[in-house]
């Protein structure tokens, strides 16, 4: 397929947007779906770490809170009888039905790469920290299992301290743990979080030998595509960076739930553009209760979106959305059902003193799906999302939860539409499910 099939001039754009705006005419205030979900634990208000970026540049997804239980910096062990509050690998790998294959040491020996912007001068003694608490065996640069390098691939220099990034990285490379705990790590720091510098962190990633590469940031069509410096085909410079047959790229879909302009680079069909979930403990089979993640006491939810910009692929079928609709597949995001992660950085900008977190948003559903990509061993035969919707019956179909749409924002849409409340089968807020087990992933 040629890239002028792909991306859609500015002109279809604007049909794409009427389309999209005839369906929030009938919204009403009743539309929304209830509050009532229980949700774990804290009643502090999650934090997004990365404020609204500049023009030209991505903000990472991360939403996190401090852990109740753990004030500052205090220790666990995988022996004491209370761990830190939220999900950890146990949970996940129960969740996710991917327990047999950790205790097989899927993945050992391969590599998830996570890109971010600036650099989290902790990240490799917090990531010891958090492995250490779980039982985990050691990851570290003396044993080969962890490496840190610049956008160019280079161990030094690397870029700027950034606070608000050294909680998404730390996120990032722990959610990874949480999967994969024989997976190798490659950490790719940008320069900042500007689309071309990221992008040149994604062709690091690959030609370093990532086996799957984890993109936890977006922006908004709008500003990746209208304003942005573009290449001569019309896509955002960096674009071309996110095409790589054979190595999965997976992108968050971000945490302002639905959305009219769609996030980027998850917008791509090269891309798997994750989406997010609640997820609870259950008396079902499965032990697990999935459901979108949508706003509560806090006004953030599972990015979804009909893109203005970009064809929509062959491999999608949804009718509703005339362009590529986001997202593909969903893991738990949710901040109050979230992971607990590990970073020592203070961060006084968001109120974060270091220390144990419960973290959520499509940044921690991003690493984790990458995770179990590379656990599930076939990515050279993956070049886009186009596996995930050729069996759909293989994944957990996320149903239920509240409308994804964010109240006040002007994005508002009904609950009868997949493209914001999480109905059966198909829709946008979770794409065609969550993870259930590592076959679900191979095509």
């Amino acid at each position: 397929m040629t890239k002028s099939r792909l991306f859609r001039p500015l002109a279809g754009s604007v049909a794409v947007a009427a389309t999209v705006l005839g369906l929030l005419a009938v919204v009403s205030p009743s539309s929304f779906g209830d509050d009532s979900a229980a949700t774990s634990a804290a009643a502090t208000t999650p934090v997004s770490v990365c404020s609204a970026p500049p023009p030209g540049q991505l903000a990472c997804q991360a939403e996190v809170m401090p852990d109740p239980s753990a004030a500052g910096a205090r220790s666990f062990s995988a022996k004491d009888a209370t761990l830190p509050s939220g999900y950890g690998p146990a949970d996940i790998q129960s969740a996710y039905a991917i327990g047999s294959d950790v205790a097989a040491h899927a993945g050992k020996g391969r590599t998830v790469a996570v890109v971010d912007a600036y650099d989290a001068p902790t990240v490799e003694a917090d990531l010891a920290v958090y492995r250490a608490t779980y039982g985990l065996p050691a990851c570290t640069t003396a044993n080969g299992c962890f490496r840190k390098v610049n956008q160019r691939g280079d161990a030094a220099p690397l870029p700027a301290v950034n606070a608000s990034w050294a909680v998404e990285i730390s996120l990032d490379v722990e959610a990874v743990s949480a999967a994969c705990p024989d997976c190798h790590i490659l950490l790719v720091e940008a320069d900042i979080p500007g689309g071309s510098y990221l992008g040149d962190g994604v062709d690091t990633a690959v030609r370093l030998g990532a086996d799957a590469v984890s993109n936890s940031y977006s922006a908004t069509e709008t500003d990746s595509w209208d304003n942005l410096a573009a290449a001569k085909d019309g896509t955002p410079v960096g674009a071309s960076s996110y095409v790589h047959p054979g190595v999965p790229i997976l992108a968050a879909s971000g945490d302002s739930g639905y959305q009219l302009d769609a996030p980027y680079p998850a917008d791509l069909t090269s891309v798997i553009a994750v989406g997010g979930t609640s997820l609870n403990r259950s008396d079902t089979a499965r032990g697990w209760t999935e459901t979108a993640w949508g706003p509560g006491q806090a006004q953030s939810g599972a990015g979804a979106a009909c893109s203005a910009h970009v064809d929509k692929p062959a491999w999608q079928h949804d009718t509703a959305c005339p362009g590529r609709t986001v997202a593909d597949i969903s893991a738990v995001a949710d901040p109050y059902t979230g992971l607990a992660i590990y970073d020592s950085t203070p961060d006084p900008g968001d109120q974060l003193p270091g220390g144990w977190l419960h973290a959520g948003g499509t940044s921690a559903a991003t690493p984790l799906v990458a995770a179990m990509y590379v656990m599930a061993g076939a990515t050279a035969t993956v070049d886009d999302a186009s596996g995930l919707y050729a069996h759909p019956g293989r994944l957990n179909d996320v149903a239920g939860g509240r409308n994804v749409s964010i109240p006040g924002s002007g994005h508002e849409c009904p609950t009868t539409s997949y493209l914001c409340t999480s109905l059966p089968g198909y829709d946008a807020p979770t794409g065609v499910g969550s993870p259930d087990g590592l076959a679900s992933l191979r095509s």
